[in-house]
């Protein structure tokens, strides 16, 4: 038997923490990051009233039909990659390692938008709640004061951040079911329709806005992979989480949405919704419900932001220290913390650059519901949504080399449907992306962010050009994680193994360029 020489650099041993998180915890980060009761709160009260549609609820579900068709293949992809990088590994090993370092370009500034834009919600509905009691704060206080909790439990135990979720996130479930069983039961003219579920109105010009409005409720979910690392049992772990965080997300949506129609009849609900916008909800069950319930509503809504940013942080750090462990970012951050296994250099990265832009918002006195929240959750949306397309197409890449014991389903046919779908609501996001906005007909922004993203994906595939030319030993590492136990950590001062992989080997065993 072959003995491990002992100052061989483990990979593993240096890594994120192991074995930390079940099926529950991984399906709490995932579900935290959707943040059902913030999108039914905000994004489902808005739609109804800037669209005026009554088919939210059906597009809502047709959205979980394509999200579980791109699931399917997602984590068939999961039982064969075990990597925190998650959608840029996926797409390096199924369309190659330009486009993987090209997709990691986008994966960073999209999840970093998102989560800074919900700290400018969190601050503005926190602010909103303090002034009910009489206490006047300004909205970046409370938001700085969630940065604060964010940047220490990003660098505890993840299995402590999930014990966070866990307790949150049941309790904002609970109030969600409780108040969509108060509006079901209390139906406009004493009949409960379901005519919100008719899939006519999926024909008509705005089924656009309305698919691109229900997918961007739904990002976060695949958080799921990126803790395939610290996960138990990750082949099989991922795969369950991943399914059940994308239903739970679905069935709470579609359901409230449903449940405020038939309150008020599909024919108000429009009107409604523009009159009483982001207080819809506590609106309609205000009147059945005790106060107690409908202000605990409101608290746990802001818990629900919360939930959502400790999720994106975990999701942030995560793929920084994927691609600093491969060397494509500096070396220092494919470190972890010494005793909880965190990624310390990516998750206080991340908390400066928020705490930048967050005093930056302060300072020029943006209104941080419409240009912090709105729109840099909407820009980081795009950037997911072009991730999961990227993501489809390389499932297909993959499993096209082989199917490695997945059946046809898994393997080509979903993967197939959920491209040809998500190619269809991409392009009516970029098309719509100025409306998504609400900014003028003449605005830069209609095309400027878009294009910035192809510019920043450019920019990633010229690095990873430049490190074929100048560094191929790191370039074969690309996108392949804790495949092998070699780590670019080696060129920070351990012993180089004499069997380092190269580019040529890699391509041999499958890996493509």
């Amino acid at each position: 038997m072959t003995q491990k020489d002992p100052v061989e650099p483990d990979i593993v041993a240096r890594a994120l923490a192991k074995n930390r998180l079940g099926v529950p915890s991984v399906v709490f980060f995932g579900v935290a990051g959707a943040a059902p009761l913030t999108v039914i709160i905000g994004a489902i009260s808005a739609t109804y009233a800037i669209i005026g549609s009554t088919a939210v609820p059906i597009a809502y579900v047709a959205v979980a039909g394509i999200l579980s068709l791109f699931t399917v293949g997602f984590v068939a992809m999961s039982r064969h990659i075990v990597n925190s990088g998650a959608f840029y590994s996926y797409i390096s090993h199924g369309l190659g390692r330009v486009v993987g370092v090209g997709a990691a370009f986008v994966a960073l500034p999209a999840y970093s938008a998102m989560q800074i834009g919900l700290f400018g919600l969190f601050g503005s509905a926190a602010s909103g709640i303090l002034a009910a009691f009489g206490v006047i704060t300004p909205w970046w206080v409370c938001a700085i004061a969630a940065w604060l909790i964010v940047t220490v439990l990003g660098v505890l135990w993840v299995d402590l951040s999930g014990k966070v979720l866990a307790v949150l996130l049941v309790a904002e479930i609970s109030i969600v079911l409780i108040y969509d069983l108060t509006m079901i039961s209390h139906p406009a003219g004493g009949e409960v329709t379901f005519t919100s579920f008719s899939p006519a109105p999926l024909l008509t010009p705005v089924v656009g806005s309305l698919l691109v409005i229900a997918i961007a409720g739904f990002v976060g979910f695949e958080a799921t992979v990126v803790l395939s690392e610290e996960a138990k049992d990750p082949k099989r772990t991922i795969a369950r989480a991943t399914h059940w965080a994308v239903l739970l997300a679905a069935l709470l949506c579609s359901l409230s949405a449903w449940a405020m129609a038939v309150n008020t009849g599909p024919e108000n609900i429009a009107a409604t919704a523009a009159e009483h916008q982001t207080d819809l909800v506590f609106f309609l069950v205000g009147a059945h419900l005790p106060s107690a319930l409908v202000n605990l509503g409101y608290l746990l809504f802001l818990t629900s932001v919360f939930a959502a940013l400790l999720a994106f942080q975990a999701a942030v750090s995560r793929y920084q220290f994927a691609l600093g462990r491969e060397g494509v970012l500096p070396s220092l951050f494919g470190r972890t913390h010494p005793r909880t296994g965190a990624p310390l250099a990516g998750s206080i990265t991340q908390s400066i650059i928020a705490i930048v832009v967050l005093s930056m918002y302060a300072v020029a006195g943006a209104d941080p519901l419409v240009y912090l929240f709105a729109w840099m959750s909407t820009i980081g949306g795009l950037g997911v949504l072009i991730l999961m397309w990227a993501t489809s197409a390389a499932v297909i890449g993959f499993f096209a080399r082989g199917r490695r014991r997945e059946n046809v389903w898994r393997a080509y046919l979903a993967p197939f449907l959920s491209f040809l779908l998500l190619s269809v609501v991409l392009t009516a996001t970029v098309i719509g992306f100025g409306e998504l906005l609400q900014v003028d007909g003449d605005s830069i922004f209609q095309w400027l962010i878009p294009v910035l993203y192809l510019g920043t994906a450019f920019v990633g595939f010229c690095w990873a050009w430049i490190m074929r030319a100048a560094r191929p030993e790191v370039y074969a590492q690309i996108g392949r994680g804790t495949e092998h136990k070699t780590s670019i950590l080696a060129d920070a001062g351990f012993p180089r193994p004499l069997h380092a992989a190269d580019p040529v080997g890699a391509a041999r065993s499958g890996y493509p360029y």
